[in-house]
């Protein structure tokens, strides 16, 4: 389909869509009423006759183009193995195993922030494997699905674009690469590392709530009512109705199919990669990864993982065969919710980018106004890439199409290359933030998913802890751009975000603690 340059009218869809998400709290019709209206606006734009008729059909070609199977495939798969593992047993004895060491909701809340920051390898992967292991710990503590959700995702993308092994470094390489402007694209990106505000501070502000409870708002609501009613009735997920079949399952019933899927989701990630391929460049991990795919690779390891839980369960008669299949049946259905949002906000992503020129929008108005900024450059970039993350849903695709203009506009402003890091960490962090909070970004509905919270409900929850940590980067990279001081700069940012959380803290001291809801309603 030919493209057609909508100028502002481009940001108007996702506009659309998350308002009424917000207004309603039902995504999926949210969704499609973004989507039609971005295909509206390209049919009316190209002039194609029957209009509703060609409005309806450009959606749904759109649709077909921008599903990523892999991804489809690799999230149903995992629905199978949580679900085959529920039924023999192993969760319920990984979660009685696991509260005898976690000790606490404290406890059971930095258990999940260090595995989330463990499992660095891939956004998509950390989100439902954090999930499945921890949900039954959350779950014993009454930690509310929420909380969780915002554990979960906060420690998915913002540690991905921190680690020099990961498919995101190897995604941000490639766009150094193609700007011809480094020697070493590795070395360009562990120099964004310390000067990447918003991820360092979003994994602060993790620890800060885990350790302080340092809730606020709907947050604090959804925890209160965890406590008091239990977590089943905050979360959307067949998962919780699952009918376990055996009590003869074990912890490692749990633990073995799990490690399994990591071990294997590494070896295919390098495999994809051609490690043991016929090219000897990618024959070291930095040029496997950098090559890799994680699609593909993930949907070989979430099989192999399954194929280990059917041997461990069949061949030692916890399950049947025919139980097995039904509930790998189950598993998958329970996915559909899950896979239905992801190929939602694909498609009006695939619409704002690919039919009304999102890209294009945005990058004008960097290349022509970006070099009155000056010390301004780095907190103006990273306010425009949050945008464009937020309003499109990726992160990839932002850094992809900002990094070669944020290259030569640094260089221009500044020829010694000082301001270069600076302003591409602010490029990769406000990339990060706008995929942190939207409601349709991938990694958002999949930690949604891994949680088993309504995904509406984890947006909400989540946004005002997200903004919370932009404001306070944004304001580190003020002082970035002035000073090139990584103390000062972070420093500051670390300061506001603290202070904000600190206010909000006592002004609820007022109310009931946790500890005496705890009191009142023991787990």
């Amino acid at each position: 389909m030919e493209p057609y340059y909508a100028g502002w009218l481009s940001i108007l869809p996702p506009v659309i869509a998350v308002v009424l998400a917000l207004m309603t709290k039902e995504v999926f019709s949210s969704l499609l009423i973004g989507i039609l209206s971005g295909t509206l606006i390209y049919t009316l734009g190209m002039g194609q006759d029957f209009t509703i008729i060609s409005t309806v059909q450009n959606a749904f070609t759109v649709m077909v183009n921008k599903v990523d199977f892999n991804i489809v495939i690799f999230c149903s798969l995992l629905g199978s193995l949580v679900y085959v593992i529920a039924m023999a047993g192993g969760s319920r004895a990984y979660g009685d195993w696991a509260t005898k060491k976690i000790k606490n909701r404290k406890s059971a809340l930095l258990s999940t922030s260090f595995l989330g920051a463990f499992i660095f390898i891939d956004d998509y992967f950390n989100c439902l494997t954090v999930g499945t292991v921890m949900r039954p710990i959350s779950d014993k503590y009454r930690i509310s699905r929420a909380k969780l959700a915002y554990i979960i995702d906060s420690t998915a993308a913002p540690i991905c674009i921190i680690a020099p092994i990961s498919s995101w470094a190897a995604a941000v390489g490639s766009n150094l690469k193609s700007t011809g402007a480094f020697e070493s694209e590795m070395e360009a990106f562990v120099s964004t590392i310390p000067w990447n505000f918003y991820a360092l501070l979003c994994l602060t502000m993790v620890i800060l709530v885990a350790l302080g409870n340092f809730d606020f708002g709907q947050m604090r609501r959804a925890e209160i009512d965890a406590i008091k009613n239990g977590v089943e009735g905050g979360a959307s997920n067949d998962h919780d109705n699952i009918d376990v079949v055996t009590d003869k399952g074990g912890v490692l019933d749990m633990i073995v199919p799990i490690l399994a899927l990591i071990v294997f989701a590494v070896l295919s990630l390098l495999y994809v990669g051609g490690y043991w391929g016929a090219d000897p460049a990618y024959h070291t991990l930095g040029g496997a990864f950098g090559n890799t795919s994680a699609g593909p690779a993930l949907v070989m390891a979430s099989f192999a993982a399954l194929v280990v839980a059917f041997v461990m369960f069949v061949c030692r008669r916890l399950l049947t065969l025919k139980q097995f299949m039904n509930g790998v049946l189950k598993g998958i259905q329970a996915m559909i919710p899950a896979n239905m949002i992801l190929v939602l906000a694909w498609t009006i992503s695939g619409v704002c980018r690919d039919l009304l020129q999102t890209p294009v929008f945005i990058s004008g108005i960097v290349e022509n106004d970006m070099g009155l900024l000056g010390n301004f450059l780095p907190a103006i970039i990273f306010a425009i890439a949050g945008f464009l993350s937020f309003s499109t849903g990726t992160a990839w695709g932002t850094f992809g199409i900002l990094i070669p203009i944020v290259v030569v506009v640094a260089q221009a402003i500044d020829p010694t290359g000082a301001l270069i890091t600076i302003t591409l960490s602010a490029t990769l962090a406000g990339s990060v933030f706008g995929d942190h909070c939207s409601p349709i970004s991938d990694t958002t509905i999949l930690s949604s998913a891994g949680s088993g919270c309504v995904h509406i409900e984890h947006v909400s929850t989540q946004l005002p802890f997200a903004l919370i940590v932009a404001s306070s980067a944004f304001c580190g990279y003020v002082v970035a751009g002035f000073t090139h001081s990584l103390f000062l700069s972070l420093a500051t940012g670390l300061i506001i975000m603290v202070a904000v959380l600190s206010y909000l803290h006592f002004r609820n001291a007022k109310l009931e603690t946790y500890e005496e809801h705890a009191a009142k309603n023991p787990v």
